[in-house]
């Protein structure tokens, strides 16, 4: 028995002392093939997935890495069947390879005969399948090559896939590194990515994904098609690559609601995607429009169903997905794994906060009691509805106004996710309020404002939560959220993230109802920020309004 900081238990759980003096380098060690679970004061929980430690194999880790991650920070011994089920859970990727042959295609190659006798049984697979070449081998419909590996992954045996890739039409690209130069991180992800072919680069928010992304589009030499969040979010990719590479105005096309532009580098909106006419999503023929040679996915933990049906069939392009957190709430991680490829790259957090590309956060949870009226008002109501009720309670209003007292000289964020809740707010704190009905132009207008100065507090909607640069917002004020979404919180908290001028700290506000759903979601939505190594400050709505403020 050593004094580690951390117990691993038979049911694949690792409880983490928060407090331990090694916990920080215990969680580095076990964040590539552990998820958080829970996380409240003293002790976190993890659990070993069979997803993360192939996400970990794929990225380069082996059996003996996790085995001795475990063993090294263990306080008592580790159970042996737990670490022969991460040896052998490993040990199923790569089992299967696909393979593209100069005789027959795309081919499925085992070094393991009886698996591939196993998945050739298997009903969903079959039908994907074509002749068998010898013992090892067997055919695969080239179009079954994205979906073939999501039905891998689901029965366990998820495929390497070393079918290569093509290289689309050729377009000149190169970085422009006049005043600036790519950081070290952004180098190597943009590397690693780019020597696995495809798959997903992890950075925090204002860590400058969009510059790996500009980098790979330079290795690739070739036309690029870019899916963003929303016209906003594309933009800005626009002023950023004629900014930092050689593309002109003219090579890049914007292809939204507004405008339909398809040119050597195209950004689209996932909006635009997956809009609907007379049944049928039309705008997915931009996928065929051009011969592209990669395909950039730009938080990629957002890509809607009908984009994941299409990239199925892209598995012969590079794909690149760009993201601050793996996590999605509808459990389709195995989907992003399959069909835009492992994760190549991940930095924690405080690593890039440490080399100070990232500015120092502090997150505080402010928990206010409801009114005696608005305690009764949620005891009576459906259970659909307690959580927008305690989420958007009137007393949150006056717990936001001191918080702003406390920061008066800060550039503020309020960020809710009921729009009477923000209207509200809005006119309660004399602030502009952006939310998803506001014209591009407005919010464009809005955004530059607020980078200014002009604009010292906003009221924003989710629409914010992604691919907005605003490097002078300091602190962030939430009021409600998608119900427990880890994601939401996260790229909440990264709109602060970007260093600030005088080299301050960031401050994260959680405003949280207590004794309801509210504190219950809050907790959820906390974990993968925990997982980072943020740790919540909890006070009370009390102290924060004093006597001044009624």
């Amino acid at each position: 028995m050593t004094d580690g900081p951390l117990i691993v238990q038979s049911d694949k759980t690792l409880l983490l002392e928060v407090d331990h003096p090694q916990a920080a380098r215990a969680r580095a060690a076990i964040a590539p093939f552990a998820e958080l679970e829970r996380a409240p004061e003293h002790v976190h929980t993890y659990r070993v997935t069979p997803l993360a430690l192939w996400n970990a194999r794929a990225a380069g880790h082996d059996a003996e890495q996790v085995v001795d991650a475990l063993v090294s920070f263990s306080r008592y011994a580790v159970p042996q069947p737990l670490l022969m089920d991460v040896v052998d859970t490993m040990g199923r990727f790569g089992r299967l390879q696909l393979v593209k042959s100069p005789v027959h295609g795309l081919t499925l190659v085992s070094n393991d005969r009886a698996v591939l006798v196993e998945i050739m049984r298997n009903k969903k697979v079959a039908p994907m399948l074509g002749a068998r070449v010898d013992d090892d081998t067997v055919i695969v419909h080239a179009s079954e090559r994205g979906r073939l590996k999501q039905i891998l992954l689901k029965v366990g045996w998820p495929a390497e896939d070393l079918a290569g890739y093509v290289d689309g039409e050729a377009h000149a690209i190169a970085l422009d590194e006049n005043g600036w130069e790519l950081r070290d991180y952004q180098q190597l992800a943009a590397e690693s990515f780019w020597a696995g072919g495809s798959g997903v680069v992890v950075l925090p928010c204002g860590a400058g994904k969009t510059m790996v992304g500009a980098a790979a589009m330079a290795t690739a030499q070739a036309t690029t098609l870019i899916l963003v969040t929303n016209t906003v979010a594309g933009r800005q990719w626009k002023r950023e690559l004629i900014a930092r590479t050689s593309l002109t105005e003219e090579e890049i096309g914007e292809y939204s609601g507004e405008r339909k532009e398809i040119r050597p580098v195209t950004i689209a909106t996932y909006q635009v995607m997956t809009r609907k006419s007379k049944g049928e999503y039309r705008n997915l023929d931009l996928f065929d429009s051009r011969d592209w040679g990669l395909i950039i996915y730009d938080e990629v933990h957002l890509l809607p169903a009908p984009v994941f049906r299409m990239t199925a069939d892209l598995q012969s392009r590079r794909r690149l997905g760009l993201t601050a957190t793996l996590v999605r709430e509808d459990g389709r991680e195995g989907d992003v794994f399959s069909l835009i490829g492992p994760k190549r790259y991940d930095a924690p957090w405080k690593d890039i906060e440490a080399q100070g590309w990232i500015a120092p956060a502090e997150c505080i949870e402010v928990r206010v009691t409801l009114t005696d009226n608005e305690r009764l008002e949620y005891a009576v109501a459906e259970p659909e509805e307690k959580y927008k009720l305690c989420s958007t309670a009137h007393t949150k209003i006056n717990v936001v106004k001191s918080i702003l007292k406390n920061h008066k000289d800060s550039q503020t964020l309020i960020i809710g996710a009921y729009l009477d809740q923000l209207d509200e707010l809005g006119e309660a704190l004399d602030a502009p309020v952006i939310k998803g009905s506001t014209k591009n132009k407005e919010r464009e207008v809005l955004f530059a404002q607020f980078r200014t100065g002009e604009i010292q507090t906003l009221v924003v909607s989710k629409v914010a939560n992604f691919s907005i640069d605003l490097p002078e917002a300091s602190v962030a004020v939430q009021v409600s959220g998608t119900f427990g979404s880890r994601q939401e919180e996260a790229q909440r908290l990264g709109r602060l993230l970007r260093p600030k001028a005088d080299g301050g700290q960031a401050h994260f506000y959680s405003v949280v109802s207590r004794d309801t759903v509210d504190a219950d979601y809050a907790a959820h939505r906390q974990r993968f920020l925990a997982e980072q190594g943020y740790a919540y400050r909890i006070t009370d709505a009390d102290d924060l309004l004093g006597p001044t403020v009624g």
